[in-house]
């Protein structure tokens, strides 16, 4: 049953908690149109009426099928359901049709048209599956199932999620968009080209008042980190002190038009008066911004006389170290390395290996090196093929990115699949918990399995990936299905649920 909810002021406390978008490109047959739609959701949580998802569906206006009405009006019509399972049991779900604003005709169309839903749901996992279709064309719907995960501890300071913002402006009227005081439009992506110079977001803190007593101060701070890295960029780190409150509000932005390209995180921090961290949160962005660039002035300045690395004086020894930092790399740095390196001189490879480490342990930089060189090693014996040592496959990138994983379930023998691995995860070092890695290879004798699918963000996403592997047996599968069982002699989705 969808429930419907209006935000309105600080009567909705307002939880967002996972950040997911998908591009749906679904090709079908009349007039050759592609369905161009993209979703992102978060989740939320009111004081009277308890935690619900909120859906954002945003539809590209020239990918649709336009008919005429009854009014002599061309509209185009998108179809959609939206299914919420718990234990194979359906606890939620919704069938409804999105309808284009009415045009006069169809020649110059220049927009996009965004739907919201908002849906009752208790705290616990979830299996979300959505399907949508043009409903003025004949193809199949495109279905995708995604894990939802909805948390709501009644006895902690929590942070909300953080939701990314594409505009706001102050409330006239209060409607579906409307959070304390603003109209709030999400941005959908987490993508952030070259030409977007800001990043706006939103974010809430809950139960200070509660768990710290009523009139009390304590700390917010937020931050960009670079993903895999541990200390936040100094450019990006502001503070905010607050008094603590049912709900405290976070509205700010960042000035990105000099962050260099790479995955980062914005991060949400509360701390106590003893500086104590008392709640976190954060939220995966993309940046592209190839204008900025490491420079060569930016590593001359770096004095490495009686550091660690002025003992490694051979070229090509520090040149194959260099290479090992590839897994655990910003873009920048992989960029500075390629373009860079190859030509440098043995000073200035060694003032770039001295930065990289101090730019991740500024206490201890040659001690993080060692114990990062013995995975290497590990890596290397244990995943290295015929054509590439271990750190650079799929499987090494992956084990010295994310540390070793808390179990994995090898399938190297079954009927109707390739060998395959898949890799859990309980709690990266980001935070995200339960993850898994999916790894296969179409011959097991040359050890080299590529990355199929991961739910990690950032990664390779394929929930199609169950059909990758019967490819040996059924190379003529329907991309188009949804959810698949194992066939006779599989465990491949019981070994994905249930890691051994």
């Amino acid at each position: 049953m969808k429930k419907k909810y209006t935000s309105v002021g600080c009567k909705i406390i307002i939880w967002i908690f996972i950040f997911f978008l998908f591009l749906i490109n679904e090709t079908f047959a009349k007039e050759n149109k592609r369905l161009n739609a993209f979703l992102s959701y978060t989740t939320f949580s009111s004081p009277e009426t308890g935690p619900y998802i909120e859906t954002y569906l945003t539809v590209e206006g020239t990918s649709v099928n336009y008919v005429k009405n009854e009014n002599d009006k061309f509209q185009a019509t998108i179809q959609v359901i939206f299914l919420f399972r718990k234990d194979a049991e359906i606890i939620n779900y919704d069938k409804y049709e999105l309808n284009s604003p009415l045009l006069d005709d169809t020649l110059a169309i220049n927009f996009n048209f965004i739907d919201q839903q908002r849906y009752s749901l208790d705290s616990g996992n979830y299996e979300f599956e959505i399907q949508i279709w043009d409903k003025n064309n004949k193809g199949k719907p495109f279905v995708n199932i995604q894990p939802l995960l909805i948390d709501f501890p009644a006895d902690k300071i929590s942070v909300s999620g953080i939701q990314l913002v594409s505009s706001y402006e102050k409330t006239i009227e209060p409607g579906i968009f409307s959070k304390n005081g603003f109209d709030i439009v999400p941005y959908i992506f987490t993508f952030y080209p070259e030409k977007i110079n800001k990043i706006t977001f939103y974010s809430e803190i809950y139960r200070t008042e509660e768990m710290l007593g009523a009139g009390q101060k304590y700390l917010i701070s937020y931050y960009l980190i670079p993903v895999g890295q541990e200390k936040p960029l100094s450019k990006y780190v502001s503070y905010k002190k607050e008094t603590t409150a049912r709900v405290n509000i976070l509205f700010s932005e960042f000035n990105i038009s000099e962050l260099p390209s790479g995955n980062y995180y914005i991060v949400v921090e509360a701390k106590d008066q003893q500086n104590n961290l008392i709640a976190l949160n954060r939220a995966f962005f993309m940046r592209s911004n190839p204008g900025i660039q490491l420079k060569i002035d930016d590593i001359n300045q770096l004095d490495v006389t009686n550091t660690f690395v002025s003992g490694i004086g051979n070229r090509d020894t520090l040149m194959e170290f260099i290479r090992f930092l590839e897994p655990i790399s910003t873009e920048q740095e992989k960029s500075f390395a390629s373009v860079h390196l190859n030509s440098s001189d043995l000073w200035t490879m060694q003032k770039f290996f001295y930065k990289f480490w101090t730019d991740r342990n500024e206490i201890g930089p040659e001690k993080a090196w060692i114990n990062y060189l013995t995975e290497v090693n590990k890596v290397n014996y244990a995943y290295s093929t015929q054509i590439q040592k271990g750190f650079e496959t799929d499987r090494g990138r992956t084990y010295l990115k994310y540390g070793p994983p808390n179990a994995i379930s090898e399938s190297y023998n079954e009927p109707a699949t390739y060998p395959y691995e898949i890799w859990h995860y309980y709690v990266l070092r980001d935070g995200q918990r339960n993850k898994k890695f999916i790894f296969y290879t179409k011959d097991v004798v040359t050890n080299d399995f590529a990355l199929l699918h991961s739910d990690v963000t950032g990664e390779i996403s394929n929930y199609r990936w169950q059909y990758m592997l019967y490819q040996r047996v059924d190379p003529g599968f329907d991309i188009d299905q949804g959810a698949t069982r194992d066939p006779w002699g599989g465990n491949s989705k019981k070994y994905f649920d249930l890691p051994r």
